[in-house]
């Protein structure tokens, strides 16, 4: 079933977009959630109408994200964890732990946002990738260090 996307859907497409999905997919979610209308010649006709404001807008928000970019960009952020032998740690470093990190140092940034491929299980110095709009990702550097050499300090 083709429909028009009314907001931009990070699996699907951006807003204005016609894209093909399946037929529970479209009538049980995004038409009820309002995310997107059936693909008829009045919507389409509707959509072009609305293109330049919907192009006002994703410019406005790529301008947004790309100053909170150059914000967060070279960012680093010390996260103390126990640790056991071998610079191991007894649980791991997550994205909520990254999250609060971030937000200590007074930027909020949302855990879906953080591109962490597997939660942190060592002691070192990582390099995180942060989605803030489609193509701008800057990188933080998060440095899990013992939680011992915290206390002395």
């Amino acid at each position: 079933m083709k429909v028009i996307l009314k907001q931009t859907i990070d699996s699907l497409g951006i807003i204005g977009s016609e894209v093909d999905v399946k037929n529970g997919y479209a009538r049980n979610y995004l038409i009820p959630q309002g995310k997107a209308v059936f693909a008829t010649e009045q919507n389409r006709k509707q959509m072009a109408q609305e293109r330049v404001k919907i192009e006002l807008q994703m410019a406005k928000e790529r301008e947004t994200a790309t100053q909170m970019a150059t914000k967060i960009e070279g960012l680093v952020c010390r996260i103390p964890a126990k640790v056991a032998d071998a610079d191991r740690l007894y649980g791991s470093v997550t994205v909520k732990d990254i999250a609060e990190s971030i937000e200590r140092q007074g930027i909020e940034i949302p855990k879906r946002m953080i591109l962490l491929a597997e939660p942190i299980k060592a002691i070192g110095t990582y390099q995180v990738p942060i989605r803030i709009y489609k193509d701008v990702e800057p990188e933080i550097t998060v440095e899990v260090v013992s939680d011992k050499v915290e206390t002395e300090e």
